[in-house]
């Protein structure tokens, strides 16, 4: 198998070559091929033209209270139009369930509402939806929205990852790599950007002059970084009742527990469950996910730092041990832990 696999590998390689790398093919000298970039970025497709292109992706399966909790939260805005946290709300977890073009009109209508007052994550938001339901393309309205948002905050790290998508993308790879290696070389382990970064450094780094680099060591395995629901801005949506906000809010909370219990999570998602638990008035589950957060996240320096400051923000024994002791020497093991135990 081996040595088929090396004769096909020859083979292509002799392919590509014979096709692309005639000694008859004149080189492109670099100022061409710099030139040539340039005038991609300028001229990049429209995101009708991308979205035609882009494969059909089937949306997530939801849970159906988590469903039925969102279709609430539609007709809440459908009642007040210009409610920007309720937009806002809206945007986040439209995309959550898959609806890219509800999460775009919903986020083009906050940035609307707020006109100069937008801030710089509002339109790295919109971009990175425009991104999305592109295929993966950076268009040239999301390159717009892009240039906004590093206009307004040149550091907002979702805006330079897309600038530097966009530099990949258009055969500028020395620009893409200079700022995606700042980008992975200052932010937090499990940041939701630097998977994809890792996965395209090496070829990146190689085609910008850089064989030798070598990115900082990753994060602990099983901590993909999805955004979970944030329980204050739950309890504030819209115009819906007491009950239907305290029901949102539980909903969103289970929603968080059962996907750091099948997917896992970042020290940061399990933080805000840890609060988020506590602001519900569940401080004995919260005690019990704060146990189970140390002993996963108890060996990373970092990240147990992230799980300690979310247990003093909320008043929960400092202890290592208060969790365990809390849930009792014979208590039932939370869904996370029985996940993790699997």
């Amino acid at each position: 198998l081996a040595v088929a696999l090396l004769v096909l590998a020859v083979a292509a390689s002799a392919a590509v070559y014979w096709r692309e790398g005639s000694p008859l093919v004149p080189d492109v000298p670099l100022k061409g091929r710099i030139a040539a970039a340039d005038a991609r970025l300028a001229a990049l497709p429209a995101q009708a033209e991308l979205e035609a292109r882009a494969p059909v992706r089937e949306p997530p399966v939801a849970d159906p209270e988590y469903a039925q909790l969102i279709e609430k939260l539609r007709e809440a805005v459908a009642r007040n139009p210009d409610d920007q946290q309720g937009l806002e709300l809206l945007a986040e977890h439209e995309a959550r369930l898959g609806n890219i073009a509800a999460a775009t009109e919903a986020q083009t209508r906050l940035i609307a509402l707020r006109g100069d007052a937008a801030e710089p994550f509002d339109h790295a938001r919109l971009a990175l939806l425009r991104v999305e339901a592109a295929g993966g393309v950076v268009s040239a309205e999301a390159a717009a929205e892009v240039a906004t948002a590093l206009r307004l905050d040149p550091r907002l790290p979702q805006a330079r990852y897309l600038q530097g998508l966009i530099y990949a993308q258009n055969d500028r790879p020395d620009l893409a790599f200079e700022l995606w290696r700042d980008l992975l070389e200052t932010s937090a382990p499990g940041a939701p950007w630097n998977l994809t970064i890792r996965q395209l450094m090496p070829e990146l780094a190689w085609f910008a002059g850089h064989p030798e680099y070598r990115p900082p060591e990753a994060a602990a395995p099983g901590m993909p970084a999805l955004p979970g629901p944030d329980a204050d801005a739950m309890a504030a949506a819209g115009e819906m009742s007491a009950e239907e906000r305290e029901q949102m809010v539980r909903g969103m909370v289970t929603n968080l527990e059962t996907r750091l219990a099948t997917e896992g999570g970042t020290p940061e998602e399990w933080a805000r469950l840890i609060t988020s638990l506590v602001r519900i008035g569940d401080e004995a589950h919260a005690q019990e996910i704060l146990a189970e957060a140390r002993a996963r996240f108890g060996a990373i320096p970092e990240a147990a730092a992230v799980i300690e400051a979310a247990a003093a923000e909320v008043g929960l024994d400092g202890n290592a041990e208060a969790g365990a002791d809390a849930a009792g020497p014979a208590a039932a093991p939370t869904p996370a832990a029985a996940a993790a135990a699997e």
